[in-house]
């Protein structure tokens, strides 16, 4: 159990694919519980199986929500300058550059020579100019055609038309996105671009980092982390860490009998700063934090497609998804932290991310366990229950994405 890139929220998760309003982001930093609840007071249909495995709905994806979408490929303090990186989007073979004076640009995988491959691995050292391994043809780092190597044109060809494709660059928080989109859309975290602007995010620096290829469809992972029916069965060690997740529900407000204007109970247990295995915290706190956003314990910000991130008191964990087909989906999870915590002697990334990491691979067997009996010939949908408001949400997402597909 886990929580589009303008993002916040107090004590646990975004609100799904909505953009929240100012109002309520104070309401929230001030610990104002919603005086609603926002379980569903209908079981909406799910979206259709065949959106899970069929190869024709997942080439449609592909197009319509990948191609068109800000996706995350990694933190800029781990792309070295000098350094070309290859990336796949939707389906798109791209690659990011990094100059030796620290300038960014992407562009499509491909020389306008030929159509061969500029980067043919999966990083490699870059010169002053991308140059095609083939024929050599060299481009600057604004994608300009600066060299036709051993080729001598004739008058026709116009170097000017004959440039790199560009893909867009955008930075966040530390993050590098790219968007293949020949426009790409607002980067709307589900909290707003400022949820995170009280931690450091620019200056932590990886500690630790897993990859998990899983057997899934991507949004079967989503759906997951969407809701918290299956905490009490899928979840111990998580549920008792953050007690509310026992009784299947992700805030007060979303319990059987709640009332408005009752007083929040402590987000994680007695005892307990941060999702460690001990619950201490793994070094210093940060700094900057408000009270109510170091009382969370744990703090979502949601980007879809691609990514979220978990803000605690002493690091910062962030999930990449990438699909790799239609059932098939990886899984990136870094752990982040400032350097005096790193520096501290005997620090060890790899145990702070064990409660994490145990939390993940629990989830991805469900996911994997979800996918396989969702290929009955029988199911063809499925209904939603009241505490699932966040994947309706999701699934209107999709499927508003999916309209011009």
């Amino acid at each position: 159990m886990f929580a589009p890139s303008d993002g916040e929220e107090g004590a646990a998760r975004g609100t799904g694919a909505d953009t929240v309003s100012q109002e309520t982001r104070e309401a929230v930093r001030g610990n104002l519980m919603t005086e609603t609840s926002p379980l569903l007071d209908h079981c909406p249909e799910t979206l259709p199986a065949e959106s899970y495995h069929d190869p024709e709905w997942f080439a449609r994806e592909q197009r319509a929500i990948w191609r068109r979408s800000w996706v995350n490929v990694g933190r800029l303090n781990d792309l070295a300058p000098g350094t070309m990186r290859r990336h796949e989007i939707g389906g798109q073979n791209v690659i990011l550059c990094r100059a030796s004076d620290g300038r960014l640009g992407a562009f499509h995988n491909t020389c306008r020579h030929r159509g061969a491959e500029l980067c043919p691995a999966d990083e490699k050292p870059l010169g002053k100019l991308i140059t095609c391994p083939y024929h050599n043809w060299a481009y600057d780092m604004s994608g300009r055609l600066v060299s036709t190597a051993f080729a001598t044109p004739t008058a026709d060809f116009d170097r000017q038309a004959h440039g790199l494709f560009p893909v867009h660059v955008r930075q966040w928080n530390g993050f590098v996105f790219l968007s293949v989109a020949d426009e790409p859309p607002e980067l709307c975290p589900d909290l707003g671009l400022s949820a995170l602007d009280n931690w450091p995010m620019d200056t932590l620096r990886t500690g630790h980092r897993i990859t998990r290829d899983l057997d899934c469809n991507w949004k079967i992972f989503w759906e997951n982390y969407n809701e918290c029916l299956h905490c009490p069965g899928i979840h111990p060690e998580l549920c008792d860490m953050v007690p509310i997740y026992r009784q299947g529900v992700m805030a007060a407000n979303e319990a059987p009998g709640w009332e408005a204007g009752t007083p929040q109970a402590p987000t994680l247990k007695e005892g307990a700063r941060s999702w460690t295995m001990s619950g201490a915290p793994c070094g210093p706190e940060f700094a900057g934090l408000t009270a109510q956003e170091k009382a969370n314990g744990y703090n979502f910000v949601t980007v879809y497609p691609t990514m979220f991130v978990v803000a605690h008191v002493d690091y910062v964990r962030s999930v990449t998804v990438t699909p790799l087909g239609p059932e098939r989906t990886r899984l990136t999870a870094e752990w982040l932290f400032p350097d005096e915590t790193l520096a501290q002697p005997g620090f060890d990334a790899a145990e702070v991310a064990r409660f994490a990491t145990l939390v993940l691979d629990q989830d991805g067997a469900a996911c994997e366990m979800n996918q396989r009996g969702l290929k009955s010939g029988k199911y063809q949908s499925g209904r939603l229950m009241p505490q699932e408001f966040d994947i309706l949400k999701f699934h209107n997402w999709v499927r508003a994405q999916m309209e011009p597909a």
